[in-house]
C-alpha cells in the first residue's frame, strides 16, 4: 500500500503546502474536485481534506504523514508527533480581553469564562498556570463572546491581530505559537518512504532558511570575511585565474542576516557580491 499524505485542501495552509511538495520534488496532479492523488515518482498518495482533520486522520491510521498547524495538532490527543516544524502559516494561540477589562496578565483571567475554539489546549495550559477558569467551547466567530456576554475573554488565534482590534479585543498573553508542521506516527522510523520525505521536506525548509552568498575578495581580508559570513563550516576559498592577489569565497548565510552582512562585506574590500536562493539543503 502507498504511503498516505494528508494535506490541506483549502484555507491558508493549502497553497504553501502544495508548494513545499513540489519544491521537495513530489510530482502530482491537483484539480479541485480529486479527494486523493498518486505521486507520480514515488510509491506516495496524497489526501485532501481539511487541516483540522488532519490530526484524527493520523491517529486512525487512514494516512501517515500528515501537514496541519501546530496548534490543531495540540488540541487533538492522538498519538502523531511533530516530525518537521515547517516555517509558513505562523500564527499565536493568543488570550484576549474586552479594551474596558482590568485584567492586564493571564493570572488575572483567575474565575473567569473562557471563549474558545481550542478548549483542549486552554485547558490545559490554565491548569499548568494553576488558574482556575472555565473553558468554553465555541466553534466559529470566538471574537465575539464578550460582547454577546458568553465569556470574560477569548483564547483563539491571531496572525496580525486586526480581528481583535476591530472587536474591541487587547492581548494579555500568548499561549502557543503555531505554524505548519510535518506530524506523522513515531512507528514510522523504519520506513524508507517515510524517511525520504522527510529528509526532503526538511531539505527544502533549511534551504529557505538560507542563502549561498558569492564574491570576490582580497586575500588579506579573508579572516575578515569569515568572522563576517562563517558559513556551515568555513567558506570556500577558490583561487582567481588571472589575479593572484584575490580568491572567490563561497559561503552559506542564514537568509534573515543577509541585509546585515551585505554592506559589511563590501566595506571590507568584496566585490562582484552575488546572493542566491538555496532550493534544498542539507546541513
Amino acid at each position: 500500500m502507498s504511503l498516505r499524505i494528508a494535506i490541506p485542501n483549502k484555507g491558508r495552509l493549502a497553497e504553501p503546502t502544495i508548494r513545499l511538495l513540489r519544491d521537495a520534488g513530489l510530482q502530482f496532479e491537483k484539480t479541485d474536485r480529486a479527494l486523493s492523488v498518486p505521486v507520480r515518482n514515488g510509491d506516495l498518495q496524497i489526501l485532501f481534506v481539511r487541516a483540522d482533520d488532519v490530526p484524527e486522520l493520523l491517529a486512525d491510521g487512514v494516512a501517515d504523514l500528515g501537514i496541519t498547524g501546530l496548534d490543531l495538532l495540540n488540541e487533538f490527543d492522538g498519538s502523531a508527533s511533530v516530525l518537521i516544524e515547517l516555517g509558513y502559516g505562523r500564527c499565536r494561540l493568543t488570550a484576549a480581553v474586552p479594551d474596558a477589562a482590568e485584567a492586564q496578565s493571564l493570572e488575572d483571567l483567575a474565575g473567569s469564562r473562557v471563549a474558545t475554539s481550542h478548549p483542549r489546549t486552554t485547558r490545559a495550559f490554565f491548569e499548568d498556570k494553576s488558574i482556575e477558569a472555565t473553558v468554553i467551547s465555541l466553534r466559529g466567530s470566538v471574537e465575539v463572546a464578550p460582547t454577546l456576554d458568553v465569556a470574560d475573554a477569548i483564547v483563539d488565534l491571531v496572525s496580525s491581530g486586526s480581528t481583535m482590534l476591530v472587536n474591541g479585543l487587547r492581548p494579555v498573553a500568548t499561549l502557543l505559537e503555531s505554524q505548519a508542521v510535518l506530524a506523522g506516527n513515531p512507528s514510522l522510523a523504519e520506513d524508507s518512504r517515510a524517511l525520504q520525505v522527510v529528509t526532503m521536506l526538511r531539505a527544502v525548509v533549511a534551504g529557505r532558511r538560507k542563502r549561498y552568498v558569492l564574491m570576490n575578495a582580497p586575500i588579506d581580508t579573508l579572516e575578515a570575511i569569515e568572522d563576517i559570513i562563517p558559513g556551515i563550516d568555513s567558506p570556500s576559498i577558490v583561487p582567481l585565474a588571472h589575479d593572484s592577489t584575490r580568491v572567490a569565497v563561497h559561503s552559506v548565510v542564514d537568509a534573515a542576516l543577509v541585509w546585515d552582512v551585505l554592506p559589511r562585506l563590501e566595506a571590507v574590500g568584496a566585490t562582484g557580491i552575488l546572493v542566491l536562493p538555496i532550493d534544498q539543503l542539507i546541513p
